[in-house]
């Protein structure tokens, strides 16, 4: 396995909004360490130790802020808001009110707008050496979303190779929210090709069919018999290439809503996982959140050119996105979005690391 550096810090200084943005790093006890810039309140790199105990960096991105700024890949590691995933027409109604985000995938609204968090420089305290705290207010009317929207995102990488990321958010108008980070992993290194051999377990008994436009049918259909069915260990391969409508509709993959187990979905058990044979990495999942979005990668195009110098292509990296459902604003049967004014809004996700030899 390669060996990485890590960015170096002069590489992510640059200016925008009236402010400055930085690469932080933090380190453990244990040889993990995680950088991240301002820049989206991003996830640049997850270096961890596989079996061998050697170096690996496991997250997709850059190593300057220039290539951020100008990727063909938008939310590498980003924190996404005020929306994550999809809004149909880019159009829902709170109170009675119609609101508006312009469409910027196909006819949908996706991941908080053209220029959603991803696109921000944040506001940001460190803690202590392994601990960051990222800060942005959003203006009421911003793409669209009503209330002025106060959040931020906290980062705490533990001893027990846990990155911990704490959201909190508070509007002063009814709003909707939908938070989640969307790292790119590949568990062999970024920039070490598919990720298809990579084995998989989701706590899930449905999941949230798609159409054509990828917004769910308002369904949740059974994983049983089908190529969703990650309930025990299984390689992507296996469902990735099946003839399942489902996965064609997904863009030649994985782009659906899985809906977490009750049990699941507390932060405290296991939600989702993922494992390397070739490296003995093991990531796994713990979130608040109802749903976790299980994505391959299906648009990476290989023209980013990633750390390692090596291209992002199809299906070179997989996402665990946790998450509300995509569509909730105008799907009432989904659990609700919304925030109301002057309430407090809190989610955790947790990536936790392992190795299995």
């Amino acid at each position: 396995m390669a060996r990485y550096k890590l960015p170096l810090l002069k590489d992510f200084k640059t200016k925008g909004d009236d402010k400055s943005s930085a690469l932080i790093i933090l380190k453990n006890n244990r040889g993990m360490q995680v950088a991240l810039t301002n820049y989206g309140a991003r996830i640049v790199s997850m270096i961890v130790p596989d079996k061998t105990g050697s170096s690996v960096d496991v997250v997709l991105g850059f190593n300057n802020i220039l290539d951020y700024l100008h990727a063909d890949e938008l939310y590498h590691g980003a924190t996404i808001g005020r929306y994550a995933n999809r809004i149909s027409n880019g159009t829902f109604e709170l109170g009675g009110i119609p609101y508006k985000i312009e469409p910027n995938n196909g006819p949908n609204a996706l991941h908080g707008g053209k220029n959603g968090f991803h696109t921000k420089i944040w506001d940001r305290r460190i803690n202590n050496p392994n601990q960051v705290t990222f800060y942005y207010t959003s203006p009421d009317g911003e793409e669209g979303f009503p209330g002025t929207l106060t959040v931020s995102v906290d980062y705490l990488l533990t001893d027990e190779n846990e990155l911990q990321i704490n959201y909190r958010a508070n509007s002063d108008k009814d709003t909707i929210i939908n938070l989640t980070n969307h790292a790119y992993f590949n568990l062999d290194g970024e920039g070490s090709g598919s990720i298809v051999d990579h084995v998989v377990e989701i706590a899930a008994e449905t999941f949230l069919p798609i159409n054509e436009v990828q917004i769910p049918l308002g369904e949740l259909r059974p994983v049983s018999d089908s190529a969703f069915d990650f309930r025990k260990p299984k390689r992507i391969s296996l469902g990735i290439s099946s003839e399942d409508e489902q996965i064609q509709k997904g863009g030649g993959g994985y782009d659906h809503t899985f809906v977490l187990n009750e049990a699941n979905k507390d932060g405290k058990k296991v939600a989702a996982s993922a494992f390397s044979e070739k490296s003995g990495i093991m990531l796994e999942v713990l979130t608040t959140e109802p749903g976790i979005q299980f994505y391959t990668g299906n648009a990476l195009t290989g023209k980013d050119k990633g750390k390692s110098g090596n291209h992002y292509a199809k299906q070179h990296a997989f996402c665990f996105e946790t998450q509300h459902f995509p569509d909730a604003p105008n799907q009432a049967q989904f659990p609700s979005p919304l925030l109301k004014a002057k309430q407090p809004f809190r989610s955790q996700t947790i990536y936790r690391f392992h190795v299995q030899k």
